[in-house]
């Protein structure tokens, strides 16, 4: 089913409803696009965080201890 045909079936079964049923339908719609809204821009910065440098740095830090400095060695 196209975008258009689905507006259109929308549209009618809207215009066959009591004032309140269609008021529900418009709060419906409104909560679904701002969660829409919500998940693109958490999408977007999702993808700037992991596409940024800023953290790079840790990825070239050398490593403070090693198995040689450990007082016990656990062997679970």
């Amino acid at each position: 089913m196209t975008r258009q045909a689905i507006i259109e079936r929308t549209v009618k079964a809207i215009n066959q409803l009591p004032e309140d049923k269609a008021e529900e339908i418009s709060d419906f719609a409104d909560f679904v696009s701002k969660r829409y809204e919500e998940h693109q821009l958490t999408q977007g910065i999702q993808k700037l965080a992991s596409d940024s440098n800023t953290f790079d740095f840790l990825n070239n830090e050398e490593e403070l201890y090693s198995v040689v400095d450990l007082k016990e060695v656990y062997n679970g």
